[in-house]
């Protein structure tokens, strides 16, 4: 099914009559299929996001948000907070019944109370059918028995991102597309001052993406298809010893980063190479500063290196907006959702986001930003390429707390910093894998 921008927009006005029951003007179709949720008398909402790494992402959230308070009358407030704070924040609020209506949590966090969250398969299977279906990796995310438990809402990619004159400055006329010659690149740019740097912190984005890919791309797996676990193998072994030659060429303190210091240190001119969204050269190429804008000229992304297992495999940040049963405005949540995921409000989104945020259903691949910047390319098919966190076991309550607790982040951190033996990580890691993998 395709789309193109002209076919799917429609008014603010338009789409807001379908939330509170009225029925579209020149769309009959639309009018049977679409669910429709009265806000309650005098709903009020409050939603709970991440803060933003592209600001134009959280402002556009802003006004398609005004949008549907204008047209409902429903007053929509919207907090955020840090990315490693919203795990916290959302598995509270579901324990103790109380907070925001709305939240956006990340990978598979719904599925640590999924009996906390309202069903919205009705939602789901109205806006899948009409934009073209839901991206496999985010509907495993927001999907428990069967059901919707939230709305996948974006894929963030991650990337290579860095600096075209200093990698060729290093002899290298291409980047690397293998994690052998990867090594050798991070080697030269070592020596020539203009080091890589790759987080082992705990980054809820940047520490998880690069934990992933270094097990995933040598063949190793926390689980196996029936949830075994699975971690202390060779090939875990080899993605260890591999992160060991790479830390050698970083620069110091990568094991206590967080989501922003990479960005920070880059843009900094302290790094050659970072694993990031494309918010680290948005940063550089909206900003006033002559310095980040010569910065921008030349940065270049390109799709992770690919290991031994001879395939790319990428985890992607994911995120997804779930909706807490205790809310006392079920339909004027329900409500703000289906506008938001409308073709106006979302294709507005999407774009303003820079190439930040990777659509979640198929229909909105058409938008014209994945095609505006030649560096937009390496984070347009996040959602259709990303490996689930959980790999290659189910999604549940056992992945998602896996991850919470940063199992794989942290074995990775010990051995490359020398606080454990390669074994030891990997026997240790085991272990915690195993509270929580109880086959």
């Amino acid at each position: 099914m395709k789309f193109t921008r002209r076919d799917v927009i429609r008014t603010g006005a338009a789409a807001a009559a379908g939330v509170v029951g009225s029925r579209l003007i020149g769309s009959p179709a639309y009018a049977q299929s679409a669910p429709t949720y009265t806000p309650e008398e005098g709903a009020t909402l409050r939603v709970l996001r991440w803060s933003p790494f592209v600001p134009a992402d959280e402002e556009q959230w802003i006004v398609n948000t005004k949008r549907f308070t204008d047209a409902t009358g429903v007053q929509v407030r919207i907090d955020k907070e840090s990315w490693e704070d919203i795990r916290p924040k959302a598995a509270v609020a579901a324990n103790v019944g109380s907070g925001p209506d709305i939240m956006w949590v990340w990978f598979d966090d719904a599925h640590q109370y999924p009996d906390k969250l309202l069903d919205v398969t009705d939602l789901a299977d109205y806006l899948g059918g009409k934009y073209g279906g839901w991206y496999d990796g985010g509907k495993g995310y927001a999907t428990k028995d069967g059901k919707f438990i939230g709305l996948p809402l974006a894929a963030i990619g991650n990337a290579i991102v860095y600096r075209d004159s200093w990698v060729k400055e290093a002899g290298f006329s291409e980047f690397p597309k293998d994690t052998a010659g990867f090594l050798e690149l991070c080697k030269a740019l070592q020596k020539t001052g203009h080091p890589a740097g790759f987080t082992h912190g705990h980054g809820v984005g940047d520490g998880n993406n690069y934990a992933h890919w270094l097990l995933w791309s040598h063949g190793g797996k926390m689980v196996d298809e029936g949830g075994k676990v699975v971690i202390n193998s060779p090939e875990t072994m080899k993605s260890i010893e591999y992160a060991m030659e790479l830390y050698k060429t970083f620069i110091p303190g990568t094991e206590s980063w967080l989501d922003v210091n990479n960005n920070r240190a880059f843009l900094a001119g302290e790094l050659g190479v970072i694993a990031n969204g494309i918010s680290a050269y948005n940063s550089a190429k909206t900003s006033d500063d002559p310095k980040l804008q010569e910065i921008a000229k030349d940065i270049r992304t390109t799709n992770l290196p690919i290991g031994p297992v001879g395939q790319s495999v990428e985890l992607h940040q994911t995120t997804t907006a779930v909706i807490f049963n205790y809310t006392p405005y079920p339909n004027a949540a329900k409500a703000y959702l289906q506008f938001m995921f409308e073709a106006e409000q979302m294709n507005d989104w999407i774009e303003k986001s820079a190439g930040y945020c990777c659509q979640s259903l198929k229909a909105y691949a058409e938008n014209p930003i994945w095609k505006a910047d030649p560096n937009n390319a390496a984070y347009a098919r996040a959602s259709d390429t990303l490996r689930p966190n959980g790999y290659a076991g189910p999604l549940g309550y056992a992945s998602a707390a896996t991850m919470a607790d940063y199992v794989l982040v942290d074995m990775f951190a010990k051995a490359v910093t020398g606080q454990a033996t390669p074994q030891e990580a990997i026997e240790e890691a085991e272990k915690r894998a195993n509270r929580y993998y109880r086959v």
